[in-house]
């Protein structure tokens, strides 16, 4: 057939042209009387001549378009002859059902499938048989082609409709469902696990090691009650490996073996609880080791007792988080620390410290440490601070602390810094951890060496690769941090800190602790407190940093004005859209909404600039507000906690935030009293 069709075609193409040659001669002879053609043609018979062509193709075409009708008749009678009653054993062998209905959506008819398979359903009304179906009639009034997943007997069918035929074809795919399915539970699942405190517990007494031993035996019973393997890799870290359905079922219980972990440990100063990073979705064994460690980290860096999954391809997932990080007072593993940035510090040709986008005073404390450290070191230091950028009160300190020639050796702008940048250049970031977050991002992308000092709880966008690394959210601030390692540092003479430099970083203390109201203060925040003392700080200027003036208490003032109770003991208070301003401010209004009686939690929505807005979170304890604002993007402390949002609307944000509080409230409150009980045992 493809070759007489090739020739029909040869001869049609050849046909049209010697008759546009034809004519295009007669044209030229007519018009230039060649022959006498004008003289002896008239325009009767000019006209006769064209209709004469005219009805010569389209015989032409009627005869070759019924030659070729013919020719395609007899190949498909011929292919039903081949076929013939074997086209429904091919229907068979495919398993595919068919189903003819009429405009009311009645069966007319169906192949031999449907009865082999007891499925008796004409004269029926197959909407209502399966309703699952309605959406491909909905599909294609939409002018949409789509597929519809249905189960009939135990069995799996891909069903598409052809709406002008009324044709509905059911495709038996059971065997590949079941294989998928398979796949799918069987894919590798693995973990880490990690005993938090260990060290700070297990001292070789014979009552704590009773302790770690009924933890193990929690966790090696839970493991094998849900099918996973467990092996020790030292005395608290071990490794898990499981399929994905037993990960289902452990994630279905939101992994219970941290919570009985922690019963066991009732009553301990310090108790014994577990920290599991676990990775899925991804082929290769060794690569899901990686991303379970790397999960872990962020476990432990968010002060351990939760779970930690890292989906590849999509973002982690939390679990637990419901106790405090326990407050560590290891003198030798902040002595190790600090060797170790004053090691990195003095192989550095310069050092550029900076902290977070408006900077406030904490941040800004941790850097001025940095910097005394740097000094000792004889090593070239730069505060990265680009004034704008920085809370009112910061900007004030820095115009009233120093002058301008010691500012212009002090402080340098992130342009400015991105053009210090060199090879051997450590770039120290203070007080966050997150790189959209930092004062200057684009210094990080040129650093090739970056140290990481944070107190906030981890997040999933931090820092990649730095060379090192210390994010301990049982800090109540980065000065708190910087003051430790300073002070326990074996460097000899010590390091000094200026006074000035001291009276800033404490009044960061107070910042960050609320004059220690917060619950993240603890005796390290008061030795902290003490080693400043020691270099000079002075407490009444660095709480004349801190204070309001008229203006910014009049602002706060009017925020609560307009206090709303989105749930019993919450309330929530939005700043004026029209209104920008700092971080500082929203904090503030925040611990001030929290002063009032009956009040457990309190959240505060502004504009920090033109595009951005901010929450600020703050909790007595009752609720877990971590767990909250983790939910909407942002993070920090169990009762201090915030979140920035780009190019949105205060409206938006809030109407997020009452999102939130409507699903996970309750959680949030489970957590908080979980850990209010572990405390009073304890």
């Amino acid at each position: 057939m493809g070759r007489k069709i090739k020739l029909i075609q040869l001869i049609s193409f050849i046909i049209i042209v010697v008759q546009f040659v034809l004519i295009a001669f007669f044209v030229v002879a007519y018009f230039t009387d060649l022959f006498h053609l004008r003289t002896a043609l008239t325009p009767e018979n000019i006209l006769i001549g064209a209709s004469a062509l005219v009805f010569t193709d389209c015989i032409f075409v009627w005869v070759f378009s019924a030659l070729i009708s013919t020719l395609r008749r007899n190949t498909d009678l011929h292919a039903a002859e081949v076929i013939g009653s074997d086209v429904q054993e091919a229907y068979n062998f495919a398993q595919i059902g068919l189903a003819v209905t009429d405009d009311k959506d009645i069966v007319l008819w169906t192949n031999e499938l449907f009865k082999s398979r007891h499925m008796d359903i004409i004269d029926s009304n197959i909407l209502e048989w399966l309703p699952d179906l309605r959406v491909l009639k909905d599909a294609n009034n939409l002018n949409g082609e789509q597929i519809c997943k249905v189960v009939v007997n135990s069995r799996n069918y891909a069903v598409k409709y052809l709406m002008q035929a009324g044709l509905w074809i059911f495709k038996d795919d059971t065997d590949y469902e079941e294989i998928y399915a398979y796949s799918k539970e069987q894919a590798p699942v693995v973990g880490v696990l990690m005993i938090d405190n260990y060290d700070d517990v297990v001292r070789g007494d014979d009552d704590f090691n009773d302790i770690a031993t009924r933890v193990k035996n929690v966790m090696f019973n839970y493991c094998k009650e849900y099918g996973v393997l467990l092996r020790r890799i030292k005395d608290d870290h071990y490794s898990m490996l499981c399929n994905y359905q037993s990960y289902c079922k452990m994630q279905a219980d939101h992994f219970s073996i941290i919570d009985k972990a922690r019963e066991e440990c009732r009553g301990l100063d310090i108790p014994l609880t577990i920290s599991i990073g676990i990775a899925r979705d991804f082929p290769d064994v060794i690569k899901l080791n990686d991303l379970a460690n790397e999960a872990l980290d962020i476990a432990m860096s968010r002060g351990g007792d939760q779970v930690v999954v890292s989906v590849y391809g999509s973002d982690m997932e939390f679990y637990g988080g419901k106790s405090e990080a326990q407050e560590k007072r290891n003198r030798v593993k902040v002595r190790v620390l600090a060797d170790s940035l004053i090691s990195l510090i003095k192989n550095a040709s310069d050092v550029l410290v900076m902290g977070h986008q408006m900077m406030d005073m904490d941040a800004f404390g941790a850097c001025l440490g940095v910097k005394a450290i740097c000094d000792r070191l004889n090593k070239s230091c730069r505060l990265v601070v680009d004034i704008k950028n920085t809370e009112t009160k910061t900007r004030g300190a820095l115009t009233s602390s120093f002058s301008k020639e010691e500012l212009d050796q002090l402080i340098v702008t992130s342009k400015e810094a991105e053009d210090m940048i060199k090879t051997n250049t450590l770039t120290v970031v203070v007080d966050v951890h997150t790189s959209n977050m930092v004062m200057a991002p684009n210094l990080l992308d040129k650093s090739s060496k970056i140290v990481v000092i944070d107190h906030h709880r981890r997040a999933e966008d931090y820092i990649e690769s730095p060379v090192f690394n210390h994010i301990d959210p049982a800090s109540s601030s980065a000065s708190e941090i910087i003051s430790e390692f300073i002070k326990f540092s074996s460097i000899n003479p010590r390091i000094i800190i200026p006074p000035i430099y001291a009276t800033i970083m404490l009044s960061g203390i107070y910042l960050d602790t609320s004059y220690f109201k917060s619950k993240s203060t603890g005796l390290r925040t008061f030795e902290a407190c003490t080693i400043l003392k020691e270099f000079g700080a002075d407490n009444a200027m660095a709480d004349d940093f801190l204070k309001d003036d008229y203006e910014e208490y009049t602002l706060i003032t009017d925020i609560i004005a307009n206090l709303e109770h989105p749930a019993y003991g919450v309330v929530c208070a939005c700043v004026p859209d029209n209104l920008t301003v700092d971080n500082a401010t929203i904090a503030k209004a925040a611990n001030r909404c929290l002063s009032f009686k009956g009040v457990h939690v309190s959240f505060v929505i502004g504009r920090i600039n033109s595009h951005d807005v901010r929450i600020s979170g703050r909790s007595d304890g009752s609720i877990n507000v971590q767990l909250l604002l983790e939910k909407m993007g942002g993070g920090g402390h169990f009762t201090s906690a915030a979140g920035n949002f780009e190019k949105t609307t205060i409206k938006s944000v809030k109407e997020t935030l009452y999102n939130v509080l409507d699903q996970y409230l309750g959680e949030a409150t489970a957590d908080a009293k979980s850990r209010k009980n572990l405390t009073e045992e304890a």
